[in-house]
């Protein structure tokens, strides 16, 4: 989530969740932790079905037409979520999945979990988190591809229908992905006393490039176009000052509105004109990894796996050979780590006055596995050790596509963790990918 929220959360529910964490980024958290675990045990799509996540985790999932959308049960035999199979598909896919975010809470089991919430004043709360958590997992890190081209609202919601998707989910994932310096807010209405509609943010998701603004909690202007959007599905779109102080375009669409409400929550896409200053999408290059471009001080990251103590194959024997003394100071350094402790540890090896190898432990094992030997977890803690260091030093950071080889993982998740990790961080990131060969002519 790209802004630390100023809700004032009252749930009993959210509240033993987070602790002393914001709930926003909590829940994020807990929720691509799941996905990720789910995608190293092969989970592919899109689309990608919530059914494999309830299968990870031993939940029974059973039709039963007489519920009204879907609900979460506790019995004997573990969780139980039951849907209504009569609802359209899209719709059955994030209830299912709105039901497991249940589970991410720790009083789940205390009462029924009804798709919806159960009308208490705050339940609005609980079921915002479920639905960030069910975006996730309808439309994960890694199913979209980036993208430097916003087209529209309208043919974003046209857009999102080859995904078979809810709207929300995927403008969260588009804003996390986008080269282009977007915005994506959320905003439910309450009414006065006197009847007047009031529209507030719950939450709200930036891209990589776009400036870093707080908006949760934040009170809409009467006159936004947001409350031009009395029902779902219906656009609008304007140029308003509320979000930075400066004339912003901003388009709305209405979502499914929150129980008891008989207004549709609206979602938003703004449109920064600028990039955030030191925020530069990652630089895809045909070239050698081992001759990066940039001046000044860089870190070349390798992909390695828990049980290497020499560099193997592929860029890690390349490596090897140009710079010997660095692998040495490697091996120096894994030997003294048990192997069931390596996972997620970042080693790095001075190679020259200017060059230090990064070699990450993000791969269980080697050699042919029925699942892929990626640990997206172990992955991204490397990289967050890697981003202290590149900003505590000032240098660049230099890969080819990790984990794409013998580790058999997936580059658009990897690359958005990559922009999650250090792009979001403002460091100067590039990646490098073989030059294409040439097609040899077959004279006849």
């Amino acid at each position: 989530m790209s802004d630390a929220s100023s809700i004032r959360w009252t749930n009993a529910s959210v509240k033993a969740f987070a602790k002393d964490v914001d709930p926003l980024l909590a829940i994020e958290e807990a929720a691509r932790n799941l996905v990720l675990k789910a995608r190293e045990k092969g989970w592919e799509g899109p689309p990608f079905n919530p059914l494999r996540i309830a299968e990870m985790l031993e939940v029974q999932v059973e039709a039963n037409s007489s519920v009204a959308d879907a609900r979460l049960v506790a019995t004997e035999s573990g969780p139980k979520i039951e849907f209504n199979p009569k609802q359209p598909r899209e719709r059955v896919r994030f209830s299912i999945a709105h039901e497991i975010a249940h589970l991410l809470f720790p009083d789940w089991s205390e009462q029924i979990r009804n798709r919806g919430g159960d009308k208490t004043p705050d339940d609005w709360q609980l079921e915002m988190l479920c639905n960030l958590a069910a975006s996730e997992f309808v439309l994960p890190i890694g199913s979209l591809s980036a993208t430097s081209n916003i087209p529209p609202i309208e043919a974003l919601m046209r857009q999102r229908r080859e995904y078979d998707v809810s709207a929300e989910a995927f403008l969260i994932r588009l804003a996390k992905i986008s080269k282009q310096p977007i915005g994506i807010f959320v905003s439910s209405p309450t009414v006065s006393e006197n009847g007047r509609r009031h529209y507030k943010i719950d939450y709200f998701v930036s891209s990589p490039t776009a400036p870093r603004i707080r908006l949760s909690g934040l009170a809409l202007p009467d006159e936004s176009i947001v409350y031009r959007c009395t029902a779902i599905g219906h656009t609008d779109r304007a140029v308003e000052r509320w979000v930075t102080d400066t004339p912003t375009q901003i388009e709305c669409v209405g979502l499914t509105a929150y129980p008891g409400s008989i207004y549709p929550r609206v979602a938003g896409l703004v449109r920064f004109d600028e990039v955030q200053e030191k925020h530069v999408p990652i630089r895809l290059l045909h070239g050698d990894v081992l001759e990066p471009r940039n001046g000044g001080k860089k870190i070349i990251c390798q992909l390695v796996n828990d049980k290497a103590v020499k560099w193997g194959g592929g860029v890690a024997r390349k490596i090897a050979k140009r710079f010997p003394d660095a692998e040495e100071a490697y091996a120096e350094q894994v030997k003294r780590i048990p192997q069931h402790d390596r996972l997620g540890r970042a080693i790095l090896s001075k190679a020259s006055e200017d060059i230090t190898i990064a070699s990450l432990i993000g791969q269980e094992g080697f050699g042919p596995s029925l699942f892929p030997r990626i640990r997206y977890s172990a992955l991204q803690s490397c990289l967050e050790k890697v981003a202290d260091h590149a900003a505590s030093t000032g240098a660049s950071i230099h890969m080819p596509k990790i984990g794409t080889g013998s580790a058999g993982g997936d580059w658009s998740t990897i690359e958005e963790i990559v922009d999650y990790v250090m792009v979001r961080a403002g460091l100067f990131v590039t990646v490098y990918d073989i030059p294409p060969k040439r097609v040899q002519l077959e004279l006849l």
